[in-house]
């Protein structure tokens, strides 16, 4: 009976998590080791788009790619805010900054090299795309396909609106 409850406490703390809505407190630091609070995100008046990358990642260069074709026009209309964590270890950490600077991307890069974001948001898969408004995750998506970033800068509108 006690492993029985045991269980269930640990299912439903496992499924509480995987349903994650609001943004954890965990320290990342930027492409120059400036340290951030992911959790400050919070506080932003605009909305967010928090992606989850790697370099090794074709389908996360694209979506980052076709989103940054049209983000300083989202940025004008909706003043959303891009933060791309980068989720490549010690042995690939290296390649995001040369890759930034080459892309041109305008982004807030992080690195999350020991994937304790990805873990505290359970994020399995890259690329992995959230837009938090008010500290509140309102939608999320995995994978890449053509077209999907404006889904996402639908979903950013239809934040502003609630």
């Amino acid at each position: 009976m006690r492993v029985f409850l045991v269980l269930l406490l640990l299912v439903s703390s496992l499924s509480i998590s995987a349903q994650q809505t609001t943004l954890p407190s965990v320290v990342l630091k930027d492409m120059d080791g400036k340290a951030f609070n992911i959790s400050d995100l919070a506080k932003e008046e605009k909305p967010v788009i928090l992606s989850f990358w790697a370099t090794w990642c074709g389908p996360c260069l694209k979506e980052l790619g076709a989103i940054n074709d049209e983000y300083a026009t989202w940025q004008k209309e909706t003043g959303v805010k891009l933060v791309a964590v980068s989720i490549d270890d010690a042995k690939s950490v290296k390649r995001v900054k040369p890759l930034v600077n080459g892309k041109g991307w305008d982004y807030q890069v992080l690195l999350d090299q020991n994937h304790e974001l990805k873990r505290a948001m359970n994020v399995t898969n890259v690329p992995f795309t959230a837009v938090v408004y008010k500290g509140k995750i309102v939608y999320k998506h995995t994978s890449y396909t053509p077209g999907i970033e404006k889904e996402l800068y639908k979903q950013v509108k239809a934040a502003l609106k609630n």
